[in-house]
């Protein structure tokens, strides 16, 4: 059977962490509770280091796991993946481990059109950085700004994304009596999740009789 490498310079990297420390055989076996010929045969490279010595030596030599194995040292931990599209939307992975807890940053659109509430397992938190989300969830119907978090269970139907165009009118009137009425403005705010607002003024005449 092939010799590992790894396995195989366990026992020299004990061997050398003991004789810094300066202790004996006998001291680390009263420490670990592994006989000393059990740790002799370990640093001569005669038994097969497993997890349970591995761990005791560890914590007796109060070092991570990693230094007595010798692991090799983490790589570039930046991650790069691409964006993935979905029906407009831009989805950007923060989180590559294939299993667990994922992350994403998701673009909404502005004005797309509201979606069927949907259902499933799981458990979903999210925080807007920036414009506005509206939330959907069971027979509520949220609006949220920027800084905001939610988290819900997703067994709940629920649907989120942009916020569609909210029209509010305003009339403003100027007369004196006996008098025709002054013109008057027309003003509406539109506002979409992306945080542009668009103000338009129109100006109209209207003439009745006091």
């Amino acid at each position: 059977m092939e010799r590992d490498p790894v396995l195989d310079a366990v026992g020299l990297r004990l061997r050398e962490l003991r004789r810094r420390r300066g202790g004996t055989l006998a001291e680390l076996s009263e420490a670990t509770g592994i006989s000393v010929s059990t740790l002799s045969r370990l640093e001569s490279g005669g038994r097969k280091p497993t997890l349970e010595l591995l761990l005791a030596l560890a914590r007796a030599y109060q070092v991570p796991l990693d230094q007595l194995v010798g692991a090799p040292p983490p790589g570039d931990p930046r991650i790069r993946t691409r964006p993935i599209r979905r029906g407009g939307r831009t989805l950007i992975p923060l989180t590559r481990q294939p299993g667990g807890i994922r992350a994403y940053k998701m673009i909404v659109p502005a004005g797309e059109p509201v979606g069927e509430q949907k259902s499933h397992e799981g458990y979903e938190w999210m925080y807007v950085l920036s414009g506005r989300l509206r939330l959907r969830l069971g027979e509520h119907d949220f609006v949220m700004k920027a800084g905001e978090v939610a988290e819900f269970d997703t067994r709940t139907p629920h649907w989120f994304g942009s916020v569609q165009p909210i029209y509010r009118a305003s009339l403003k009137f100027r007369w004196t009596a006996g008098c025709w009425p002054s013109p008057w403005d027309y003003r509406w705010p539109r506002e979409s999740f992306s945080g542009w607002r668009l103000l338009c003024k129109c100006r109209m005449a209207i003439s009745w009789m006091l």
